[in-house]
């Protein structure tokens, strides 16, 4: 009888969990990518979401279907009455929650779940995760709140466990505003009426909510930074609790053979000493194996694994007195498409995991070595495919507060004067606060080798300021203060925008103090029928009718490049990697379904740029 009732039990479960799954589908009637028919509304997004610090055996993915509610922004208490289900984690406005409603500022957006907390995440402490909600949210469990939190691209945490009560059934609530536009926050693309570059916006959860499982001492975040120079890897950590004789112990791996390691004090920076490194390149994505270990009194109290590469930045002088990008003391000109990471099915938020690292081997196999993160973070996990891929990254601080500045970025030529704008000491805040995480939770992904707080003038205030602040927070990479924006101490790099044809700043002017770059041309546009946003007044830069047309001019932009690199152009940003809602002007369509001109011959023509012979 008990086996029976068992069985019976695990059945009227398994037909309620399909019996939810079978009321989700794709909202709306916009194109699909191919990955949302693999999305599994049972749990979408089921891979582990925290590459460079994982703890495998105590975690619970939280995705799958939620209850969701629109209110009135007054409201505070969690509601009674639901308007439906929603597919976390994608953003309420896309079709993959299977909701498609937009909010407006007066409105809250308001989650539920119950879930069965798995025995194993009763240990000692129990944490909450949140990959990124957009934008200002609050969090109760089983009817408390237990944490706020503002920031629409970071992720944040929060302890639980006193939250918890007996048993394993716990409800999970959130209250989300987000104003998109008429807000001051960081957001990137978004806006509440979308049109010309200017997209979708995307509010609430859109990023994996999962559990873990700690003790009551642990490992919280590692810090880890290459020093080539120095054939060492400099590692800290933050410690929840640690005690007075514990120690912190790394090990290096290399294909599962120990190679170095080191023991200190948890408060203590460590220099981990490495010999016969193979340098992580482009070519070359050398990865090493990281174990990190609490001990206390001979024991391990926590443990958790990571990995690291070897690799350096670096601006030099070339034989010509230009100042030149230098990967691991070699030339290198970056080039890469400026990556919106957008879709048309999950807006920010890709479909699946594959589909997330489908556009970075892409580009790959297209035959750049570099792409911009535009104005947008992504999940940790795309940090973690570029590593592994060989990709270098520009990331983008989000854009928000726009409006009311002085734009002046023109090709050798720069106006002085006041252009920064004006932003209310709160909006000031906002933006600091935002980009300190977003640098903090990126710093060991070795891929990204340039920070970029600001683009094209867009809510560009206190340049100077912002720029050195980067600058000393992470002196391992270069900072391009404003990608085509105003020219006000931009830190390592100069950087120009200009359509269709690249340009760059004077050398003869900018040369000597500045790594030169043309951080947007092309935007060459062509619409396939079938794979549109909509039916028509689609849009690009200059726009062609056929693929051979739009091969002719790309060749020629690549010709015009090679000569702008003679001069002393040290990198370039093609826009951009895929069409986006009405914006046509991508490598591929918005859908991923169309390879506009094919890999191969894309990879033919971007190769000229790797030349090294065109510096000397």
């Amino acid at each position: 009888m008990i086996r029976r009732s068992v069985i019976l039990s695990c059945l009227i479960a398994m037909t309620l969990s399909y019996g939810h799954a079978q009321e989700w589908k794709p909202a709306g009637d916009k194109i699909l990518t191919e990955w949302a028919t693999k999305v599994d509304p049972k749990q979408p997004h089921p891979e582990y979401p925290r590459p460079q610090l994982v703890r495998s055996n105590n975690w619970q993915n939280l995705n799958g279907l939620w209850k969701y509610a629109v209110t009135d922004k007054s409201v505070s208490q969690i509601p009674t009455n639901w308007d439906g289900n929603i597919l976390v984690p994608y953003a309420i406005e896309s079709a993959l929650s299977g909701v498609g409603k937009s909010l407006n500022k007066d409105q809250a957006l308001w989650y539920t779940t119950d879930i069965v907390l798995s025995k194993k995440l009763r240990n000692e402490k129990t944490i909450l995760h949140f990959g990124a909600v957009d934008w200002q949210c609050e969090v109760f469990v089983n009817g408390q709140s237990v944490a706020k939190h503002e920031g629409g691209f970071n992720s944040f945490s929060v302890d639980i466990s006193q939250a918890l009560k007996k048993g394993n059934k716990q409800q999970i609530a959130l209250r989300v505003w987000d104003p998109t536009s008429d807000g001051p926050q960081p957001r990137g693309k978004q806006i509440n009426k979308p049109h010309s570059i200017w997209y979708t916006p995307v509010s609430g959860i859109w990023q994996t909510v999962w559990l873990e499982s700690v003790p009551k001492s642990y490992i919280k975040s590692t810090h880890q930074t290459p020093q080539v120079d120095q054939s060492s890897l400099t590692f800290s950590a933050d410690i929840e609790a640690a005690q007075a004789g514990d120690l912190l112990h790394i090990i290096a791996y290399d294909n599962g053979k120990k190679i170095a390691e080191s023991s200190n004090t948890p408060t203590e920076t460590q220099q981990l000493k490495l010999e016969n490194i193979s340098l992580w390149s482009p070519s070359n994505p050398k990865l090493y194996d990281l174990e990190v270990k609490l001990m206390r009194k001979g024991k391990v109290v926590d443990q958790a694994k990571s990995y690291f590469a070897m690799r350096k930045i670096s601006k030099k002088t070339d034989q010509k007195g230009i100042e030149r990008m230098y990967l691991n003391d070699e030339f290198l000109f970056h080039y890469g498409p400026l990556d919106q990471g957008w879709w048309p099915d999950g807006l920010h938020t890709a479909p699946t995991d594959e589909a997330l690292k489908f556009d970075i081997e892409k580009t790959k196999e297209m035959g750049f070595n570099m792409i911009r993160k535009h104005i947008k973070v992504e999940p940790a996990r795309w940090y973690r495919h570029c590593d592994s891929i060989g990709i270098l990254v520009w990331q983008d601080m989000p854009s928000g507060d726009l409006g009311g500045n002085n734009w002046d970025m023109h090709p050798g030529k720069f106006r002085a004067g006041k252009q920064d704008k004006d932003r209310t000491p709160e909006s000031e805040a906002i933006f600091k606060k935002e980009w300190n995480s977003i640098m903090t939770q990126l710093h060991n992904f070795p891929s990204i080798v340039v920070w970029v707080p600001f683009n094209e003038a867009w809510g560009q205030f206190k340049t100077k300021e912002i720029v050195e602040w980067t600058k000393q927070k992470d002196p391992s990479r270069l900072v391009n203060g404003a990608s085509g924006g105003n020219y006000l101490a931009p830190g390592d790099i100069l950087d120009l925008h200009n359509y269709p044809e690249p340009a760059m700043p004077d050398p003869a002017r900018f040369g000597k103090d500045f790594i030169l770059a043309n951080g947007e041309f092309g935007g060459l546009g062509l619409p396939i029928e079938g794979h549109t946003w909509q039916a028509k007044d689609n849009w690009g830069y200059q726009s062609f009718k056929s693929v051979a047309e739009l091969k002719k001019r790309y060749s020629e932009l690549i010709t015009d490049l090679t000569k702008l690199l003679q001069l002393g152009l040290s990198a370039a940003v093609y826009t951009q990697t895929t069409d986006v809602e009405i914006e046509t002007n991508g490598l591929m369509t918005y859908d991923r379904k169309v390879i506009k001109i094919p890999t191969i011959e894309l990879r033919e023509i971007n190769e000229k740029l790797y030349d090294k012979n065109l510096i000397n």
